[in-house]
């Protein structure tokens, strides 16, 4: 199956399941989930109507922003963003998933202001897991929403999750439904910047349990581009 192949596959289950939820298709984002793919397979995609990436990693996302420009695509960054790296993320990328603390979105807010930057569109990273990966607990999720509604750069637009994985998509649901519930919460107090708010969840194995619990942004990337081509990354 040719790239092209895949995303026209991929958004006849994304129409269906948003058919099946009542939702309507645009309401859905599709983020092509591009880390360890070369950028010729990035063009190929934006050549199939594909417009907005998702890399892990602020270095090699650089890398093939650089190559390819800035204005190509919509890029976000979707992987754990290290302090070191916040000023490369800020330059690069469009949107970050994965705000998880109150110092790096201090420091995001700082370095905008420093690049000349007026706005930047940010998702907080909320771990429902415990099991010590990335994001916020959702205990410590109210105060992370309060600060990023209070900076002035930041555009607090939703809520992002990595659930564990499940050969039975269906087991991802209640991570998908407990988002959700966190999302709305913050809504009614009024801290999210953006109406509606984004959920970013679901990727290529559990999407579209992912939509019928309300997702805006799903991650595809293996569906679209096939096995990750870790040995062409240096």
């Amino acid at each position: 199956m040719t790239i092209a192949a895949n995303i026209e596959n991929i958004r006849a289950r994304l129409a269906a399941a948003a058919s099946r939820a009542g939702r309507v298709e645009s309401g859905i984002k599709l983020i092509a989930v591009s880390k360890t793919h070369p950028a010729e397979a990035i063009r190929e995609a934006v050549a199939a109507g594909a417009m907005s990436f998702g890399e892990n990693k602020v270095q090699e996302g650089e890398s093939k922003i650089v190559e390819l420009g800035r204005d190509f695509a919509e890029w976000h960054l979707i992987g754990p963003l290290q302090s070191n790296k916040a000023r490369k993320a800020v330059q690069f990328f469009d949107v970050i998933h994965t705000v998880d603390s109150i110092e790096l979105a201090q420091r995001l807010e700082r370095i905008c202001a420093e690049e000349g930057r007026e706005t930047l569109a940010v998702l907080a990273q909320v771990n429902l897991t415990d099991d010590g990966r990335s994001g916020a607990s959702p205990d410590r999720l109210s105060e992370l929403a309060e600060v990023l509604h209070d900076c002035e750069r930041l555009k607090f637009i939703g809520l992002m999750t990595l659930p564990p994985f499940f050969d039975d998509a269906e087991k991802t649901r209640p991570f998908f439904r407990q988002l959700r519930g966190e999302a709305e919460r913050l809504a009614a107090r009024g801290l999210f910047d953006a109406e509606p708010f984004e959920l970013s969840m679901g990727m290529t194995n559990d999407f579209e349990v992912a939509i019928e619990e309300g997702t805006t942004m799903v991650r595809v990337g293996t569906a679209i581009f096939g096995e990750r081509e870790y040995a062409a990354i240096h």
